[in-house]
């Protein structure tokens, strides 16, 4: 019983959180993103990809972080739309996007930026906070990812298979 209150409590904690540093960097990118296009001063194609996809991986969290929360909170006994199979999708595409993203910053960057001593990079300091927000989004969704592969254990268990709900 005692895992249920954590779970109704968690969820929307975990899934606000996504949102919020969601937020964060899809500012971050959207804002990048606009710089490149009006001044045309990305290092190359790659640096300008890779924004623009973190620009997507942001707007795809907050999205589908948004509709979970309502949904959950629309039938917290659970439905199709709220079981752990439906949760691990999410998660499961969620967690590809962000590695991706994550990844291909911080390989763009050489793992980061000493703003001091480059000059390479136009905007070196919202690059460096592009990074670390990814890398905050990759830790939240793999933290929400390994909580539904031990509750989908937990349902599949108890007899639920994997259209258990989380509570």
């Amino acid at each position: 019983m005692a895992m249920d209150t954590h779970m109704r409590r968690g969820h929307p904690i975990t899934l606000g959180l996504m949102i919020f540093f969601g937020i964060i960097e899809l500012s971050l990118s959207a804002w990048l993103t606009s710089q490149f296009n009006k001044h045309n001063n990305n290092r190359t194609t790659d640096e300008r990809d890779r924004v623009r996809f973190t620009l997507f991986a942001s707007t795809w969290t907050i999205a589908f972080s948004a509709l979970f929360i309502m949904l959950f909170a629309h039938s917290p006994n659970g439905s199709m739309l709220t079981s752990v199979l439906s949760h691990l999708v999410f998660l499961g595409l969620t967690w590809i996007a962000w590695t991706a993203a994550a990844a291909a910053v911080t390989q763009m960057l050489g793992g980061g930026l000493n703003c001091k001593t480059q000059d390479v990079f136009v905007y070196c300091d919202q690059l460096n906070a592009l990074e670390a927000f990814a890398w905050v989004e990759w830790l939240l969704v793999t933290f929400a990812i390994l909580v539904v592969i031990i509750r989908g254990i937990t349902s599949a268990r108890r007899g639920d298979g994997v259209r258990g709900h989380l509570v």
